[in-house]
């Protein structure tokens, strides 16, 4: 049965106060449509978790730098919905835009450190529009767990810092990115690539598992990320934004492998701009 959608905060609140009452608890997955598996996989979590599950769809206006971006982005609530029905979440939450940004809206949350490198570095106020619309599902929804793919892993640090600053009651957990049979990171984004990009992009994330083996070896990233860019560029993409090796969690710059590292790429092909990270241990040995 495909779970019911709401699109209203009176609505929303009405049902979460009933769940309230009954001393259930709600899990959300905050998302902006066009699911895949990997939405799925934190649907799925969720209800693992939780007594109830909403999914959030709506596409944020203030994460996007680019209006192109924004207009470009798919947009398919019937069939997000058609694909949440095997997950048994309880709600969708479709919130119109004056349901999240009413008139006279004038607050924007900015958290510090983790914005101003790697996705923030590149998309100005992307993170900006993250931290100002996550807050506000969270409350809207008064859930008491939140799940967030590994994929963003970027976005999982800043929600996790928000919340925590902030005090808001909840515990936002994250979940493996779940990929394609050849490696690519499922993405929205992903739908915008023509077949013969398609067939490109797996590249991205071979060469990320070539430097991580590399890395786990006692390489430095000066030792290897130039033949790494080389190898991305020479199979079709057309810019690296940025290809570090960063702690994972302040995300500070390394130049070696260390207990807790991740390996951060973004880079665009045929005009479509994919991320990727990985877990990278210490040297072996």
């Amino acid at each position: 049965m495909i779970a019911p959608i709401e699109r209203t905060l009176a609505g929303l609140r009405a049902q979460t106060a009933i769940w309230h009452k009954a001393e259930e608890t709600i899990g959300v997955v905050p998302t902006m449509g066009a699911l895949h598996q990997g939405h799925l996989s934190l649907a799925r979590a969720a209800r693992a978790a939780c007594d109830r599950v909403i999914v959030t769809i709506f596409v944020n206006p203030r994460q996007f730098n680019n209006p192109d971006d924004l207009a470009s982005y798919p947009r398919t609530e019937q069939d997000d919905a058609r694909k949440l029905e095997s997950t048994g979440v309880d709600l969708i939450y479709v919130p119109s835009p004056d349901q999240i940004y009413p008139d006279g809206f004038a607050t924007t949350v900015t958290v510090a450190g983790l914005t101003d490198m790697l996705c923030g570095a590149s998309r100005p106020g992307h993170f900006d529009g993250v931290a100002t619309v996550v807050p506000k599902l969270f409350l809207q929804t008064s859930a008491d767990f939140a799940f967030f793919g590994e994929k963003d892993y970027q976005q999982l640090q800043v929600v996790r810092r928000m919340a925590a600053d902030l005090d808001i009651p909840i515990e936002v957990i994250g979940c493996p990115t779940i990929r394609e049979e050849d490696g690519l990171a499922m993405s929205s984004r992903n739908l915008l690539l023509s077949d013969r990009s398609r067939i490109k992009a797996p590249v991205l994330a071979e060469v990320m598992q070539d430097m991580r083996a590399q890395l786990q070896a006692g390489a430095g990233m000066a030792q290897i990320v130039e033949d790494a860019r080389t190898l991305i560029l020479a199979a079709g993409f057309t810019r690296i934004d940025y290809l570090e090796l960063r702690d994972g969690n302040d995300l500070s710059l390394l130049d070696r492998s260390s207990p807790g590292a991740r390996l951060f790429a973004a880079a665009w092909l045929a005009g479509v701009r994919l991320i990727d990270n990985i877990a990278v241990s210490g040297p072996s040995g």
